[in-house]
């Protein structure tokens, strides 16, 4: 396989070791409003995983002092 590509199976999570990708097909009873889904996650380690995580959680707490300031008194 090229750089880039995956494998993977029509409607089952694949794993392609080299590009650490997951992709999932979703099948035609789980699609909303029968538009074709695809999820595609790349899998993140090492300090690049580290700088990800310090993002998502400075995002969370944003959005979770958003929420606490937006609340229905």
């Amino acid at each position: 396989m090229q750089n880039g590509q995956e494998k993977h199976g029509s409607n089952s999570p694949g794993i392609v070791e080299s590009a650490r990708v997951i992709s999932y097909n979703l099948s035609e009873g789980e699609r909303p409003g029968g538009i074709k889904v695809r999820y595609k996650i790349r899998i993140a380690t090492g300090k690049r995983a580290a700088g990800i995580d310090g993002r998502q959680a400075r995002v969370i707490m944003e959005v979770l002092q958003w929420s606490r300031q937006h609340k229905h008194r």
